[in-house]
Protein backbone atom coordinates (compact mmCIF):
# COMPACT_ATOMS: atom_id res chain seq x y z
CA UNK A 1 0.00 0.00 0.00
CA UNK A 2 2.81 2.35 0.76
CA UNK A 3 4.54 1.91 -2.46
CA UNK A 4 1.53 3.91 -4.77
CA UNK A 5 3.07 6.66 -6.65
CA UNK A 6 6.03 7.00 -4.21
CA UNK A 7 8.71 4.98 -6.43
CA UNK A 8 7.93 6.30 -10.16
CA UNK A 9 10.96 6.37 -12.45
CA UNK A 10 11.57 8.25 -15.79
CA UNK A 11 7.79 8.81 -16.52
CA UNK A 12 6.56 5.51 -15.50
CA UNK A 13 3.16 4.84 -14.76
CA UNK A 14 4.14 2.02 -12.80
CA UNK A 15 6.04 2.11 -9.39
CA UNK A 16 9.52 0.45 -9.26
CA UNK A 17 9.48 -2.57 -6.64
CA UNK A 18 12.37 -3.15 -6.22
CA UNK A 19 13.42 0.66 -5.36
CA UNK A 20 10.38 0.11 -2.97
CA UNK A 21 11.61 -3.05 -1.37
CA UNK A 22 15.19 -1.92 -0.90
CA UNK A 23 13.84 1.27 0.98
CA UNK A 24 11.19 -0.96 3.00
CA UNK A 25 14.43 -2.87 4.21
CA UNK A 26 16.53 0.78 5.08
CA UNK A 27 13.54 1.33 6.75
CA UNK A 28 14.12 -1.37 9.35
CA UNK A 29 11.34 -3.92 7.87
CA UNK A 30 13.16 -7.36 6.95
CA UNK A 31 9.64 -8.87 5.59
CA UNK A 32 6.42 -7.13 3.60
CA UNK A 33 2.93 -8.24 2.50
CA UNK A 34 2.44 -7.67 -1.41
CA UNK A 35 -0.70 -5.42 -1.53
CA UNK A 36 -3.58 -6.02 -4.11
CA UNK A 37 -3.04 -3.00 -6.11
CA UNK A 38 0.21 -3.91 -7.53
CA UNK A 39 -0.25 -4.92 -10.92
CA UNK A 40 1.90 -8.25 -12.86
CA UNK A 41 5.09 -6.54 -13.26
CA UNK A 42 5.48 -5.24 -10.10
CA UNK A 43 4.50 -8.70 -8.49
CA UNK A 44 6.83 -10.17 -10.20
CA UNK A 45 9.80 -7.82 -9.29
CA UNK A 46 8.64 -8.37 -5.76
CA UNK A 47 8.95 -12.39 -5.89
CA UNK A 48 12.15 -11.89 -7.54
CA UNK A 49 13.82 -8.92 -5.14
CA UNK A 50 16.94 -9.79 -2.80
CA UNK A 51 15.82 -6.77 -0.09
CA UNK A 52 13.18 -7.90 1.89
CA UNK A 53 11.16 -11.40 2.54
CA UNK A 54 7.54 -11.93 1.35
CA UNK A 55 5.33 -12.83 4.45
CA UNK A 56 1.60 -12.44 2.71
CA UNK A 57 -0.58 -11.66 -0.32
CA UNK A 58 -3.42 -9.49 -0.17
CA UNK A 59 -5.37 -11.44 -2.26
CA UNK A 60 -6.54 -10.60 -5.24
CA UNK A 61 -3.06 -9.85 -6.41
CA UNK A 62 -2.09 -8.82 -8.76
CA UNK A 63 -4.31 -6.27 -9.73
CA UNK A 64 -5.82 -6.75 -13.75
CA UNK A 65 -8.85 -5.39 -15.47
CA UNK A 66 -11.17 -8.20 -15.88
CA UNK A 67 -12.82 -9.35 -19.19
CA UNK A 68 -16.14 -7.50 -17.84
CA UNK A 69 -14.32 -4.38 -17.11
CA UNK A 70 -14.09 -4.49 -13.34
CA UNK A 71 -10.87 -4.05 -11.44
CA UNK A 72 -10.16 -7.72 -9.72
CA UNK A 73 -9.97 -5.75 -6.34
CA UNK A 74 -13.53 -4.64 -7.04
CA UNK A 75 -15.09 -8.32 -7.52
CA UNK A 76 -17.26 -9.74 -4.51
CA UNK A 77 -16.76 -12.93 -3.59
CA UNK A 78 -20.00 -12.58 -2.15
CA UNK A 79 -22.25 -11.67 -4.73
CA UNK A 80 -25.42 -12.92 -6.17
CA UNK A 81 -24.01 -13.05 -9.22
CA UNK A 82 -22.31 -16.32 -10.14
CA UNK A 83 -19.84 -14.87 -12.69
CA UNK A 84 -18.68 -12.72 -10.29
CA UNK A 85 -18.29 -14.28 -7.57
CA UNK A 86 -16.99 -17.54 -9.76
CA UNK A 87 -14.32 -14.89 -11.02
CA UNK A 88 -13.10 -13.32 -8.08
CA UNK A 89 -12.86 -17.17 -6.65
CA UNK A 90 -10.04 -17.14 -9.60
CA UNK A 91 -8.78 -14.24 -8.90
CA UNK A 92 -8.31 -15.27 -5.16
CA UNK A 93 -6.35 -18.84 -6.93
CA UNK A 94 -3.85 -16.53 -8.42
CA UNK A 95 -2.74 -15.26 -5.17
CA UNK A 96 -2.40 -18.37 -3.89
CA UNK A 97 -0.32 -19.42 -6.36
CA UNK A 98 2.02 -16.59 -6.32
CA UNK A 99 2.50 -17.16 -2.53
CA UNK A 100 2.95 -20.88 -2.83
CA UNK A 101 5.85 -19.62 -5.67
CA UNK A 102 7.33 -17.51 -2.82
CA UNK A 103 6.96 -19.49 -0.15
CA UNK A 104 4.47 -16.48 1.27
CA UNK A 105 2.97 -18.73 4.17
CA UNK A 106 -0.22 -16.50 4.28
CA UNK A 107 -2.93 -14.61 2.14
CA UNK A 108 -5.58 -11.92 3.52
CA UNK A 109 -8.73 -12.49 1.86
CA UNK A 110 -11.74 -9.80 1.62
CA UNK A 111 -14.74 -11.98 1.71
CA UNK A 112 -17.11 -9.90 0.19
CA UNK A 113 -20.08 -7.93 1.37
CA UNK A 114 -24.06 -7.11 0.25
CA UNK A 115 -24.76 -6.25 -3.12
CA UNK A 116 -24.91 -2.58 -3.36
CA UNK A 117 -22.69 -1.37 -1.35
CA UNK A 118 -22.20 1.04 1.31
CA UNK A 119 -25.57 1.45 3.35
CA UNK A 120 -26.79 5.05 3.40
CA UNK A 121 -27.10 4.88 6.90
CA UNK A 122 -23.51 4.46 7.19
CA UNK A 123 -22.47 7.30 4.65
CA UNK A 124 -24.82 9.28 7.35
CA UNK A 125 -23.10 8.32 9.93
CA UNK A 126 -19.59 8.99 8.95
CA UNK A 127 -20.89 12.72 7.89
CA UNK A 128 -22.32 13.25 11.25
CA UNK A 129 -18.82 11.70 12.89
CA UNK A 130 -17.15 13.71 10.90
CA UNK A 131 -19.26 16.81 11.71
CA UNK A 132 -18.72 16.15 15.42
CA UNK A 133 -22.10 14.39 15.60
CA UNK A 134 -21.71 11.26 17.75
CA UNK A 135 -24.62 10.36 19.57
CA UNK A 136 -28.45 11.38 19.81
CA UNK A 137 -31.90 10.24 18.85
CA UNK A 138 -30.97 10.71 15.32
CA UNK A 139 -27.51 8.38 15.46
CA UNK A 140 -29.60 5.86 17.33
CA UNK A 141 -32.03 5.09 14.62
CA UNK A 142 -29.14 5.21 12.09
CA UNK A 143 -27.51 2.72 13.48
CA UNK A 144 -30.64 0.50 14.12
CA UNK A 145 -31.66 1.07 10.81
CA UNK A 146 -28.14 -0.14 9.69
CA UNK A 147 -28.29 -3.20 11.71
CA UNK A 148 -31.93 -4.11 10.16
CA UNK A 149 -30.89 -3.46 6.71
CA UNK A 150 -27.48 -6.20 7.18
CA UNK A 151 -30.04 -8.37 9.23
CA UNK A 152 -32.43 -8.64 6.22
CA UNK A 153 -29.47 -9.00 3.53
CA UNK A 154 -27.07 -11.25 4.93
CA UNK A 155 -28.81 -14.36 4.35
CA UNK A 156 -28.80 -14.03 0.72
CA UNK A 157 -24.91 -13.36 0.67
CA UNK A 158 -23.53 -14.90 3.23
CA UNK A 159 -23.93 -18.45 2.03
CA UNK A 160 -22.37 -17.33 -1.21
CA UNK A 161 -19.10 -15.98 0.93
CA UNK A 162 -19.24 -19.50 2.76
CA UNK A 163 -18.98 -21.23 -0.42
CA UNK A 164 -16.17 -18.81 -1.84
CA UNK A 165 -14.45 -19.65 0.72
CA UNK A 166 -14.12 -23.20 0.83
CA UNK A 167 -13.15 -22.91 -2.72
CA UNK A 168 -10.49 -21.29 -1.64
CA UNK A 169 -9.37 -22.33 0.92
CA UNK A 170 -9.34 -25.76 -0.33
CA UNK A 171 -7.07 -24.43 -3.58
CA UNK A 172 -4.86 -23.01 -0.59
CA UNK A 173 -4.52 -25.71 1.76
CA UNK A 174 -3.14 -27.97 -1.13
CA UNK A 175 -0.52 -25.51 -1.33
CA UNK A 176 0.29 -25.35 2.27
CA UNK A 177 -0.73 -21.14 1.95
CA UNK A 178 -2.89 -20.49 4.81
CA UNK A 179 -6.36 -17.87 4.45
CA UNK A 180 -6.38 -14.81 6.50
CA UNK A 181 -10.17 -13.86 6.89
CA UNK A 182 -9.94 -9.90 7.69
CA UNK A 183 -12.80 -8.10 9.39
CA UNK A 184 -13.47 -5.14 7.49
CA UNK A 185 -14.01 -1.09 7.05
CA UNK A 186 -17.40 -1.11 5.67
CA UNK A 187 -20.73 -2.56 7.79
CA UNK A 188 -21.92 -4.29 4.60
CA UNK A 189 -19.49 -6.29 4.31
CA UNK A 190 -18.58 -10.10 5.86
CA UNK A 191 -17.54 -11.18 8.47
CA UNK A 192 -18.66 -9.85 11.56
CA UNK A 193 -17.13 -11.32 14.82
CA UNK A 194 -20.09 -14.20 14.99
CA UNK A 195 -20.17 -15.06 11.63
CA UNK A 196 -16.09 -15.12 11.36
CA UNK A 197 -16.23 -17.35 14.24
CA UNK A 198 -18.88 -19.72 12.22
CA UNK A 199 -17.04 -19.53 8.77
CA UNK A 200 -13.42 -20.53 11.03
CA UNK A 201 -14.93 -23.68 13.04
CA UNK A 202 -15.37 -25.32 9.47
CA UNK A 203 -11.56 -25.23 9.20
CA UNK A 204 -8.06 -26.06 11.43
CA UNK A 205 -6.07 -23.23 12.02
CA UNK A 206 -2.94 -23.81 9.31
CA UNK A 207 -6.16 -23.63 6.54
CA UNK A 208 -8.11 -20.53 7.81
CA UNK A 209 -7.76 -17.81 10.47
CA UNK A 210 -8.99 -14.43 11.62
CA UNK A 211 -6.78 -11.59 10.25
CA UNK A 212 -7.36 -8.23 12.54
CA UNK A 213 -7.34 -4.95 11.04
CA UNK A 214 -6.80 -2.42 13.76
CA UNK A 215 -8.01 0.31 11.43
CA UNK A 216 -10.69 -1.64 10.44
CA UNK A 217 -12.21 -2.15 14.37
CA UNK A 218 -11.54 1.26 15.74
CA UNK A 219 -13.45 2.89 12.40
CA UNK A 220 -16.57 0.28 13.13
CA UNK A 221 -15.98 1.30 16.99
CA UNK A 222 -16.40 4.68 16.56
CA UNK A 223 -19.34 4.74 13.83
CA UNK A 224 -21.18 2.58 17.07
CA UNK A 225 -21.80 -0.29 14.68
CA UNK A 226 -19.06 -3.03 16.30
CA UNK A 227 -17.49 -2.82 19.42
CA UNK A 228 -13.38 -2.58 18.16
CA UNK A 229 -12.68 -5.07 21.23
CA UNK A 230 -14.76 -7.63 20.16
CA UNK A 231 -13.00 -9.01 17.64
CA UNK A 232 -9.29 -10.23 19.75
CA UNK A 233 -11.86 -10.69 22.87
CA UNK A 234 -13.97 -13.01 20.96
CA UNK A 235 -11.56 -14.72 17.90
CA UNK A 236 -7.64 -14.29 19.25
CA UNK A 237 -7.54 -18.10 19.49
CA UNK A 238 -8.03 -18.11 15.66
CA UNK A 239 -5.96 -14.92 14.89
CA UNK A 240 -3.10 -15.89 12.35
CA UNK A 241 -2.25 -11.71 11.45
CA UNK A 242 -2.68 -8.27 12.23
CA UNK A 243 -2.52 -5.16 9.85
CA UNK A 244 -1.43 -2.74 12.17
CA UNK A 245 -1.90 1.17 11.33
CA UNK A 246 -3.20 3.91 13.42
CA UNK A 247 -6.43 5.63 13.04
CA UNK A 248 -7.10 9.54 13.30
CA UNK A 249 -10.96 9.74 13.08
CA UNK A 250 -12.47 7.62 10.94
CA UNK A 251 -9.24 8.17 8.61
CA UNK A 252 -7.31 4.68 8.99
CA UNK A 253 -4.17 3.67 7.87
CA UNK A 254 -2.11 6.47 9.63
CA UNK A 255 1.41 5.60 10.81
CA UNK A 256 1.29 3.67 14.31
CA UNK A 257 1.67 6.64 16.79
CA UNK A 258 0.16 8.93 15.01
CA UNK A 259 -3.87 8.20 15.56
CA UNK A 260 -5.82 6.99 19.06
CA UNK A 261 -5.59 3.66 18.07
CA UNK A 262 -6.16 1.08 21.08
CA UNK A 263 -3.01 0.01 21.44
CA UNK A 264 -3.02 -1.49 25.14
CA UNK A 265 -5.60 -3.50 24.16
CA UNK A 266 -3.76 -4.94 21.18
CA UNK A 267 -0.71 -5.36 22.84
CA UNK A 268 -2.36 -7.60 25.42
CA UNK A 269 -4.70 -9.60 22.94
CA UNK A 270 -2.51 -9.93 19.50
CA UNK A 271 -0.96 -13.45 20.10
CA UNK A 272 2.35 -13.85 19.91
CA UNK A 273 4.18 -14.52 16.89
CA UNK A 274 1.61 -13.92 14.24
CA UNK A 275 3.00 -11.64 11.86
CA UNK A 276 2.61 -7.77 12.07
CA UNK A 277 1.91 -6.09 8.85
CA UNK A 278 2.23 -2.34 8.97
CA UNK A 279 -0.81 -1.28 6.41
CA UNK A 280 0.38 2.23 5.90
CA UNK A 281 -1.10 4.62 2.87
CA UNK A 282 1.48 6.43 0.49
CA UNK A 283 0.87 9.93 1.60
CA UNK A 284 2.85 9.60 4.90
CA UNK A 285 6.31 10.37 4.63
CA UNK A 286 9.47 8.05 5.57
CA UNK A 287 9.98 9.14 9.36
CA UNK A 288 6.24 8.00 9.89
CA UNK A 289 6.98 4.66 8.36
CA UNK A 290 10.12 4.22 10.12
CA UNK A 291 9.37 5.46 13.38
CA UNK A 292 6.28 3.23 13.61
CA UNK A 293 8.95 -0.06 14.04
CA UNK A 294 9.99 1.43 18.21
CA UNK A 295 6.59 3.09 18.98
CA UNK A 296 5.05 -0.56 18.43
CA UNK A 297 8.52 -2.23 20.34
CA UNK A 298 7.69 0.15 23.45
CA UNK A 299 3.63 -0.43 23.52
CA UNK A 300 4.45 -4.17 23.22
CA UNK A 301 2.78 -4.84 20.09
CA UNK A 302 6.48 -6.15 18.52
CA UNK A 303 8.88 -7.90 20.65
CA UNK A 304 11.86 -6.26 22.06
CA UNK A 305 14.80 -5.72 19.95
CA UNK A 306 17.54 -8.43 19.89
Amino acid sequence: MWSQGRFRRNGNKADDMLAFAETAARLGFPAIEINYVIPPEGVEELLSNDHVGIVSLHSPTPRVTTAGGKSSDALNLASTNEEERALAVQRARVTVDHASRCGARYMVVHLGGIDGGIFGEERELRKRYDAGERDGAEIDVLRRGAVERRGEAAPSHLPLARRSLTEIAEYAASRNVSVGLENRYHYHEFPGPGEMRELLDEYPPEVAGFWLDVGHAEVLDRLGLERHDRWLNELGDRCIGAHVHDVDGLADHRAPGYGTADWPHYAEKLPPGVPRVFEINQKIDEQQVAAAIPFLRERGILPPSS
